[in-house]
């Protein structure tokens, strides 16, 4: 099985992991944490401590835990697409 690092981590399932959005068009998004639980083509799906929320992806920027604890930054755009399109891609 491939390391998942910031180089490969597009091409990863990411639901699961712990995010933080550093940065997004909807300021009102901006410093939400969470788990992601679902993904859309344009939406990651966060449970947070307020209750669900969908965050755009291509205009925000996330802050992922991997599962080894390491935090990766991550630009939505590289993961714009329907996820099962982009997972096939290479993992």
């Amino acid at each position: 099985m491939m390391r998942i690092d910031e180089r490969v981590l597009p091409r990863h399932e990411i639901i699961g992991l712990r995010v933080r959005v550093l940065a997004s068009s909807c300021s009102s998004m901006t410093g939400l944490a969470g788990t992601i639980v679902d993904e859309t083509k344009n939406m990651l799906v966060v449970e947070t401590d307020e209750g669900v929320k969908k965050i755009p992806k291509e205009t925000s920027v996330f802050l992922l835990t991997l599962p080894d604890g390491k935090e990766v930054k991550l630009e939505g755009w590289r993961i714009v697409g329907r996820p099962e399109d982009r997972v096939r891609k290479g993992g």
